[in-house]
């Protein structure tokens, strides 16, 4: 049941087609690192729960135990 850093990075993908996405980390412990444009307007709670969305699956089913994430909009980014 474990998951990797690609299949991680694959569903992200799939799902923020536009997102620059990094995943690092193993062992069920991941750091998410997202440049996304469709988190302009939201707060950090709601870009997290959009990730969550993402991956509930998997941390329901106990394959992710601890998600870190960074999630900034593309101007977040270039500052």
């Amino acid at each position: 049941m474990a998951i990797n850093t690609t299949e991680i990075e694959a569903l992200l993908k799939e799902a923020m087609p536009n997102a620059g996405i990094e995943v690092l980390g193993g062992d069920g412990k991941f750091q998410v690192n997202i440049v996304s444009g469709s988190f302009t307007g939201l707060n950090r709670v709601k870009r997290q729960q959009s990730v969550y969305r993402i991956l509930n699956a998997h941390i329901t089913s106990g394959a992710i135990h601890a998600v870190s994430m960074l999630l900034l909009t593309p101007e977040e980014s270039d500052k």
